[in-house]
């Protein structure tokens, strides 16, 4: 199913429709300020699971997408100058790494402490977390050789429509991925230049 739902002011109809399949264990792609992505609720094991396989690799490449700092505070432990950065950054096409809190579902970590995590300056991410009231466990649509296949929406549906509920359509997409910065150490790190350029 493709959906054509608009960033500048998101159908609530639709965003329910997308929350009620993923309150069913549903994996969806969805827009973000950078390429689409697949996405899930973290609160689903099976739809974490399902997405896992349809990515083909284990959840250490996945992060979790969240709706405000409030809610990354929830699920992550995050100091003041961390948080600091954050607000100074995010909403944006950023990734950052931190550590996880008791919270975090640990289907959604697999073994790991450390995630990363992201609050993409695009409102329909930000509209159907806030609506499920539950990050998204996400993954990028990425293929290095066919560069439309993770821009175009009718392109990405055609290709993964079997292995997703839906697909929004929410307009072109960006090919450049989000800037990865690890803020588990001492200074933040910049580990993958991006889309995004850190303001500390």
């Amino acid at each position: 199913m493709l959906v054509k739902i608009y960033t500048e002011n998101p159908s609530e109809k639709e965003i329910d429709r997308v929350v009620n399949l993923l309150e069913r264990d549903g994996v969806v792609i969805y827009p973000t300020d950078s390429v689409y992505a697949f996405g899930c609720s973290i609160r689903s094991a099976k739809a974490v699971e399902r997405l896992r396989r349809i990515k083909g690799k284990d959840l250490t490449t996945f992060s979790v997408v969240f709706d405000s700092l409030g809610q990354i505070a929830d699920y992550c432990r995050v100091d003041n100058a961390q948080f600091r950065l954050l607000k100074q950054n995010l909403p944006g096409p950023f990734t950052f790494l931190l550590d996880a809190s008791s919270r975090m579902p640990h289907k959604a970590l697999e073994r790991r402490r450390t995630i990363g995590i992201r609050i993409p300056d695009n409102s329909i991410p930000r509209a159907i977390v806030e609506r499920l009231g539950a990050p998204l466990l996400t993954s990028s649509v990425l293929d290095d050789e066919e560069t439309e296949y993770m821009t175009d929406p009718e392109l990405i549906h055609e290709r993964y429509g079997r292995d997703v509920e839906l697909v929004i359509d929410g307009g072109v997409g960006d090919a450049v991925p989000t800037t990865v910065v690890d803020l588990t150490g001492g200074e933040p790190e910049i580990l993958r230049e991006g889309k995004g350029v850190l303001r500390e």
